[in-house]
């Protein structure tokens, strides 16, 4: 990947999710030495990046960390093609997380999610805070081509905990969260 690619890639990263669904440019930018991790990027009919996939690849599973697309490219189908495109390029479970349901516009991000075939779980799931000082945050997990059994969600979070957040148990992130409510 060029410098310009990660360069447009965290910009739009940046005008895509909050500051605690993302890393620092620094932790963003050393992902990029991590074996399991790639950037799929699309591009547009000048040569301009319009979309991008940062995705983890397990020898299980993968997990679709972020997908976003340039606000000009919203609501042109781009980021539903690219994510069919994965999914279809895949002979393994595919999973990812998503906003709880409690809101119009988490609702209708897990209904994209669904139309592509993944599955909502309903396992409690918290995700690690990714930049320190931020919250950890309540989401959960869907998972593609069917509905995790309990023995393969807890499996797959910890590998994530593990390997994309660097939390080495639940044990640990259960300190980490009781760290983060003791904070004033």
């Amino acid at each position: 990947m060029s410098e310009t690619d990660f360069e447009t890639i965290f910009q739009i990263m940046k005008e895509s999710f909050p500051e605690y669904e993302r890393r620092t440019y620094e932790g963003q930018k050393a992902l990029l030495g991590d074996a399991h991790y790639r950037i799929i990027s699309k591009v547009n009919d000048t040569n301009q990046l319009v979309a991008f996939m940062a995705v983890w690849e397990f020898p299980l599973f993968r997990f679709v960390e972020h997908i976003a697309v340039t606000p000009a490219g919203r609501g042109s189908g781009i980021g539903g093609k690219l994510m069919a495109d994965y999914i279809a390029g895949s002979q393994k479970p595919i999973i990812l997380e998503v906003e709880l349901p409690d809101t119009d516009l988490a609702q209708r991000r897990i209904g994209f999610y669904e139309r592509l075939g993944l599955h909502l779980n309903d396992f409690g799931y918290v995700q690690p805070s990714l930049q320190k000082g931020q919250p950890d945050i309540p989401l959960k997990v869907m998972s593609y081509p069917q509905t995790l059994t309990e023995s393969e969600f807890v499996l797959y979070r910890d590998i994530l905990y593990t390997n994309v957040y660097k939390v080495n148990s639940t044990q640990d992130l259960i300190e980490h969260a009781r760290n983060q409510e003791s904070r004033p």
